[in-house]
């Protein structure tokens, strides 16, 4: 028998030591060091597996291709960041904050594959069944082929797995599911790796295609993290602010499609609803005229998306003025507000700023930094910027205009819908698709573009 020897695993990062510490050396949190027990192979077995039989090597042009039989759900925006479909044999990880919608958008994928015809089998580890049911009528996501259980013991879900041989499993949640034989509390990262690790085999061997949802940590990374996304073949998010309907599906590792698209969807009281053109999305309803406003194309993966940005300013006598940032990075801000000051003649020290994006989206990439600058100069000066124009830009501390990512895909979705001009740094030498170009090559002639244009 193998013996057996002690270890610490952290619960939130997943890193082992030796022997339990009060704070984990890798990511620094205190209290997350878990004991378990952990095999040491012997020599014999060692030596059994050395002397495995193993099928011999062939030329990699001789391998036969897997068939690529997409299941597709007929949910649009899913089925865009899944690459066509679900993939038979393949698992999945969808993870998002509470309440995000995880539970609802993947209740719905199940009901509609459901109702095409296969066999869903949905497991509840968290919720009752009744709780399920209730949720399922609201979404019409009732189908004789849809089949729903809750089980919390690893040992019944494969035998559900065997027993049913369905099209898809959901697995709601994978840190609930707890295996018997594994030391370990559900939840810690030595059951979830060891729950996850049977399951996938299961899927892998039987065909069937798995989705697993995970929880986040504290700092909106998947629990477990590393354990779990070697594991499964494809990672989701699933985004967005409770106190706005949108929200924002985006794959961060697919082995069978990009990882780039974005599925957009709106919570409703019928669940959530794909939304096809997105491209305006995050644009106010502002009346032309209105001073601290500016639009600029965000990537979202790989699609662009017109988002806005807003900020006001206030005077204020106070000898630390304010600086409030909504969907916006508050570290940016006040780098951008230092340069404005310093560069480009436009005083803040005096004044309240605050800023944030529209519709709830997060703006995190340096192309938003250029309409930032146009919002807060604009709010300033009194000055409107031209609502038909989008700013395009990264700003340096000397306050020169740096071009950002995918210019000319940005441009082109710009010029689909509907605006006129851009304001983007003069290195650009690109397609103008049919808008008019302004091309400044620092901060303080991008301000006197785009103001004196308003």
């Amino acid at each position: 028998m193998a013996k057996m020897r002690s270890q610490a695993r952290c619960g939130e990062c997943g890193h082992v030591e030796a022997k339990w510490l009060g704070r984990c050396p890798a990511c620094e949190a205190w209290g997350s060091m878990q004991d378990e027990a952990a095999p040491r192979a012997s020599a014999a077995a060692a030596g059994r597996t050395a002397a495995a039989v193993v099928r011999a090597a062939v030329p990699i042009g001789e391998v036969p291709l897997d068939g690529d039989k997409r299941a597709a759900t007929g949910i649009a925006e899913f089925d865009r960041v899944m690459g066509g479909g679900i993939v038979p044999g393949s698992v999945t990880l969808i993870g998002g904050e509470p309440g995000a919608g995880k539970s609802t958008l993947l209740l719905q994928a199940a009901g509609a594959l459901a109702e095409r015809g296969e066999t869903v089998l949905y497991v509840s580890a968290e919720e009752s069944p009744g709780q399920v049911r209730l949720r399922a009528e609201r979404l019409h996501a009732l189908s004789p082929r849809l089949l729903l259980a809750s089980e919390t013991d690893l040992g019944s879900v494969l035998a559900l797995m065997d027993l049913h041989k369905p099209a898809l499993l959901v697995l709601d949640s994978i840190q609930t599911v707890h295996d018997p034989d594994v030391a370990g509390t559900p939840g810690g990262v030595t059951q979830v790796r060891a729950c996850a690790g049977a399951v996938v085999r299961a899927c892998k061997e039987s065909g069937i295609a798995g989705v697993l949802v995970g929880h986040v940590t504290k700092d909106g990374q998947l629990a477990g993290p590393r354990t779990l996304e070697h594991l499964v073949d494809a990672v989701c998010e699933l985004s967005g602010d409770r106190h706005h309907a949108l929200r924002l599906l985006q794959a961060v590792k697919n082995r069978y499609g990009s990882v780039g698209e974005v599925g957009c969807f709106s919570m409703t009281g019928e669940g959530l609803v794909g939304v096809d053109e997105a491209g305006r999305l995050f644009v106010g309803e502002a009346p032309d005229g209105t001073t601290g406003v500016a639009v600029t194309l965000a990537l979202e993966g790989r699609r662009p998306l017109a988002c806005e940005v807003q900020a006001l300013t206030i005077e204020t006598s106070a000898a630390n003025p304010r600086r409030v940032a909504s969907g916006l990075d508050q570290g940016r801000l006040s780098l951008l507000l230092a340069v404005l000051q310093a560069r480009a003649d436009t005083k803040v020290s005096d004044r309240d700023v605050f800023a944030s994006s529209v519709g709830g989206v997060r703006l995190s990439e340096p192309a938003v930094d250029l309409a930032l600058c146009l919002a807060v100069a604009s709010s300033v000066r009194g000055l409107a910027v031209p609502r038909r124009w989008v700013v395009l830009g990264e700003v340096g501390l000397a306050g020169e205009l740096r071009l950002v990512s995918q210019t000319e895909r940005r441009l082109q979705e710009a010029a689909r819908l509907g605006f006129r001009g851009a304001i983007l740094p003069a290195a650009y030498d690109g397609d103008d698709f049919g808008l008019r170009l302004y091309r400044a090559r620092d901060l303080r002639g991008a301000l006197d573009a785009g103001l004196a244009a308003g």
